[in-house]
């Protein structure tokens, strides 16, 4: 059996008049959004034949987009404009916005001439107050 590459779709997305891949697409184009989430076990996953589509299902009427956030992006701000942007290809069915996992912080960048020079600059003596050892 040959499975598609992974850049390839093959095959209607469509599930419940809705377009899957284009509810992807239109999530992952988010500012906030680091990426679509499928969850630890697939349980929010679109299964079409020869491919998946992760953090998108729909059923029982509704439409469920599980992501991961970017670091520093609130909450109901993101679930917000996910659901902005996904109401016109979902048409009347409600959107459930799951935020399953954010990225981590940014790392701190490591010390530079600038830094250095905003240090303070060390006493060579006993520090104010205390008798000399």
């Amino acid at each position: 059996m040959t499975l598609p590459s992974a850049g390839v779709i093959t095959g209607a997305a469509v599930v419940d008049g809705v377009d899957v891949d284009a509810v992807a697409l239109a999530v992952r184009s988010c500012a906030g959004v680091s990426a679509l989430n499928g969850g630890p076990f697939g349980e929010t996953v679109t299964y079409l034949p020869g491919r998946t589509v992760e953090g998108v299902v729909v059923g029982d009427g509704r439409v469920r987009v599980q992501v991961r956030s970017r670091w520093g992006v609130e909450a109901p701000v993101l679930a917000v404009l996910i659901t902005t942007v996904v109401a016109p290809l979902t048409g009347p069915k409600p959107v459930d916005v799951v935020i399953a996992d954010i990225d981590d912080p940014p790392s701190e960048a490591p010390p530079g001439p600038a830094a250095a020079a905003r240090r303070r600059p060390q006493r060579a003596g006993p520090e104010p107050g205390l008798p000399p050892v």
